[in-house]
């Protein structure tokens, strides 16, 4: 399903099972790399989140060999300020279910340092971006986005209440979990929107109403995070299991 979003073609799939899904978005991975030329690499910027580990596992599982992982750059959209063996380190996630058990050298893969101080890191990060990530009228633009829903409505670490976060014209920003009061390092909408594709990942009944408030444009939904989301050069895809899915118009 299209639809035109904030002037934005906004691409809706639904699957019957996460699996079917994760098959989707790996294979997109895979089709776009053989559209690259050969001394381009292919950045993602990984979310953490509990869909995230289970496309990350059947990505280890069946697309091992059939993505070209030496082309492969992987970044984080956010991270807790934890250290990466903390339970809570979105690194440690993709690491243990993905980046062990695939091909990817150590040096195509650029963690945001949780265990730093948080603004020296946001501020270290957005030039490792920079260094890293070719630019697009002088923005580093990502070749895809990967983003979660919150049920509160929020995407990256990005909560609601702290719309100018995303807003900011900086890459990367020290942000805070309203509910845990834990601080985090998160990009900015500047980087969010500026990518060539942009994939929210949603999965679960929990967060079929607020999907269906932000696609919808129900009321509230111009304050929450995650409506901004808008790739001004890009695609925006929506992937659902039939169970998020199942409040949409």
């Amino acid at each position: 399903m299209a639809l035109l979003y904030n002037n934005t073609v906004m691409m809706i799939k639904i699957f019957k099972s996460v699996d079917e899904l994760s098959h989707f978005f790996a294979q997109k991975i895979a089709d776009d790399l053989l559209q690259i030329p050969p001394e381009n690499y292919y950045s993602i910027a990984f979310s953490g989140g509990s869909t995230p580990r289970k496309v990350f596992e059947y990505m280890a599982l069946h697309f091992r060999n059939r993505i070209d992982w030496q082309k492969v750059q992987v970044f984080w959209s956010d991270e807790r300020c934890v250290d990466p063996e903390s339970e809570e380190s979105n690194y440690r996630m993709a690491k243990e279910s993905l980046l062990v058990k695939v091909p990817i050298p150590a040096n195509n893969i650029f963690r945001i340092h949780g265990e730093a101080d948080p603004t020296a890191e946001a501020e270290r990060y957005s030039e490792i971006i920079r260094q890293h990530v070719p630019a697009h009228n002088n923005i580093p633009q990502f070749d895809l986005m990967m983003l979660g829903l919150g049920d509160d409505g929020h995407t990256v670490s990005i909560f609601p209440g702290s719309l100018h976060i995303f807003a900011s014209n900086k890459l990367c920003e020290v942000a805070l979990n309203p509910y845990t009061k834990q601080k985090r390092i998160t990009v900015t909408g500047r980087i969010v929107n500026q990518s060539r594709t942009v994939v929210f990942l949603v999965t679960g009944e929990a967060k079929s109403e607020m999907a269906a408030t932000i696609i919808g444009k129900k009321q509230g939904w111009e304050k929450l995070p995650a409506s901004l989301v808008n790739p001004t050069a890009g695609e925006l895809l929506w992937l659902f299991d039939e169970p998020a899915a199942n409040k949409l118009d």
